[in-house]
């Protein structure tokens, strides 16, 4: 399972939103097919949908 937390952990280079969605992107191609958000995304511009947005962007991949 891939924790929102744990990605942002393991990736400290992330700075934006779009950083992280292709993070996301990345882990998604790489086989992962669970995906939890269990925080919200500390950057400044991150969207009010920013749950869907990241869900879109797991999905879209597999």
């Amino acid at each position: 399972m891939l924790w929102l937390s744990e990605v942002l952990l393991q990736h400290p280079e992330v700075e934006s939103f779009d950083d992280l969605k292709q993070v996301i992107a990345q882990k998604a191609a790489g086989g992962e097919r669970f995906f939890q958000m269990d925080i919200k995304p500390p950057f400044i511009d991150t969207p009010p949908d920013w749950e869907d947005r990241l869900e879109a962007t797991f999905t879209a991949v597999r």
